[in-house]
């Protein structure tokens, strides 16, 4: 089946303060879509963001974003009485992501959950107990996490006391009694997401609406996992970074990219056979239907840069043995390769041997090169996902304004005069043979810059955007769309 999705994350879902949660309004998003026959949703990684709220360079893998949990629904689930709500922050700006206000919302919410836990019924306690122990082998050291975390004023883990540093048993075990508390706190708010989120799958899955979600490759030096893991990843006693991650040197930076976060110490987890990617994948894939891996090139080989680097320059490309990993999942692999960039033959290769399919972006396609991959006329066969642009691109809008004279003419070449920059690319899109064509809810909009998501290399004004208007308001551009799908075989 060739489908038609929308790529919109839920940040920038509306209608509460602050930030986009689990509640109402992505249920009325799921309806929206299937309503019109519309297939797929895409979101970016649920994980809590960094400081700069990129949910890329997450605290912790396994973990849902704490910003998600929604008030209303706490109370219709009988958890929390209304009057609570009362002493839950409220605010912000319409169309903004509030950072400083979701996360004082999130706490609030997890300390009322806190508050109200001696006074829930006993099936609810236990159906709670279950959980916990069902997910410790994440759980207990994310809780632990945070809460380090949070006594040690957000300073990183190899900062902190020596003995929690590195884990000593008896520290753990008495930092676990004296603030159990706060341990129950935080386990408590990742059930809560998880509950009310499968609360979202579900109900997408009863629609035929597949949501599909996202992974990095890397995860942050400063998480849960690479503190709990730490002979997992490429650090020295102290915890800071013998080995880092990046991309070389190219058209685009002279100094290549420097990510910053560590590289994976690959013989341990072949003896392991690769159970903590196995375990990370695997919570992934119990929360979204298909997933993307990000930097996908990097289960073929990655650029390896020395831990004390400041630029990506002096690093080296390693063999790494994502196919040996790939083996050990269950087949058909639910995964989407993000394979953008100078991709070799090998990494093709590797793409193909698992049949998965990998992503097409057509704003890269207009460089005057006939045999440009992107181009619409050279994605053959069906293993693709086929994007106007994604959450790291310009909206087609601002794209267009930044073309050339004769790039705009390439456009118009295949679509005739532009008028609409997003939505004829998106019919480029759609007439193509890939498996899924996706778009960006700022482009079926019809927004500019203003919308953008995220522009990689810069630090300020991202992560931001969140609809301005109701989900209702919606219908007419889901409707075109959903028709302009259908004329292409895509759609129910």
């Amino acid at each position: 089946m060739r489908r038609a999705g929308v790529l919109l994350h839920v940040t920038a879902l509306p209608g509460t303060p602050a930030c986009g949660t689990f509640g109402a309004a992505a249920h009325k998003w799921v309806d929206a879509l299937a309503s019109q026959g519309i297939q797929a949703w895409q979101v970016l990684p649920l994980a809590p963001t960094d400081g700069l709220g990129s949910p890329y360079s997450a605290p912790s893998a396994f973990a849902l974003n704490p910003w998600f949990l929604d008030a209303d629904a706490l109370v219709q689930a009988g958890l929390l009485p209304q009057q609570d709500l009362s002493a839950i922050p409220t605010g912000g700006q319409p169309g903004r992501l509030d950072f400083e206000l979701a996360k004082r919302r999130s706490a609030a919410l997890a300390e009322a959950l806190l508050q109200n836990y001696p006074s829930w019924d006993e099936p609810t306690q236990q159906a709670f107990a279950a959980w916990r122990e069902q997910q410790r082998h994440w759980l207990l050291d994310h809780c632990r996490f945070v809460v380090l975390r949070q006594l040690h004023a957000g300073q990183p883990w190899w900062s902190w006391p020596a003995a929690l540093a590195s884990r000593k048993r008896s520290a753990l075990k008495a930092f676990d009694q004296e603030h159990g508390q706060s341990l129950l706190r935080e386990a408590l708010l990742q059930w809560q997401l998880q509950q009310q989120w499968q609360g979202v799958l579900d109900h997408a899955r009863r629609c035929g609406v597949q949501v599909i979600g996202d992974i990095p490759f890397y995860v942050a030096h400063d998480s849960a996992d690479v503190w709990s893991h730490r002979r997992l990843f490429s650090l020295d006693r102290s915890g800071h970074l013998l080995q880092q991650s990046g991309v070389p040197p190219d058209y685009f930076s002279e100094t290549g990219q420097l990510w910053g976060t560590p590289v994976y110490r690959w013989p341990l987890h072949r003896l392991s056979r690769f159970r903590w990617w196995r375990r990370r994948l695997r919570r992934q894939l119990q929360v979204v239907d298909l997933l993307r891996i990000d930097h996908f090139r990097a289960l073929e080989a990655a650029w390896i840069v020395p831990g004390g680097d400041d630029t990506a320059e002096r690093g080296v490309w390693k063999r790494t043995p994502g196919a040996s990993l790939l083996r050990l999942l269950p087949a058909p692999l639910p995964l989407i390769a993000e394979d953008l960039g100078v991709i070799t033959p090998e990494v093709e290769a590797l793409r193909d041997r698992f049949a998965l399919p990998g992503m097409k972006i057509l704003q890269f396609a207009f460089d005057g090169n006939p045999g440009n991959p992107y181009l619409p006329s050279n994605i053959e066969g069906e293993r693709w996902v086929v994007y106007t642009g994604t959450h790291d691109n310009a909206t087609c809008i601002g794209w267009w304004q930044q073309l050339s004279a004769e790039q705009r003419a390439q456009v118009e070449a295949l679509t005739g005069p532009v008028h609409a920059p997003g939505w004829q690319l998106l019919e480029l899109a759609l007439a193509t043979s890939a498996g899924w064509a996706l778009v960006p809810l700022q482009d079926l909009l019809h927004l500019g810059d203003e919308a953008r998501f995220n522009t990689p290399g810069t630090t300020d004004g991202n992560w931001q955007w969140r609809l301005g208007q109701s989900i209702a308001s919606l219908e007419g551009p889901l409707q075109g769309y959903a028709e302009l799908a259908r004329r292409y075989g895509r759609g129910g």
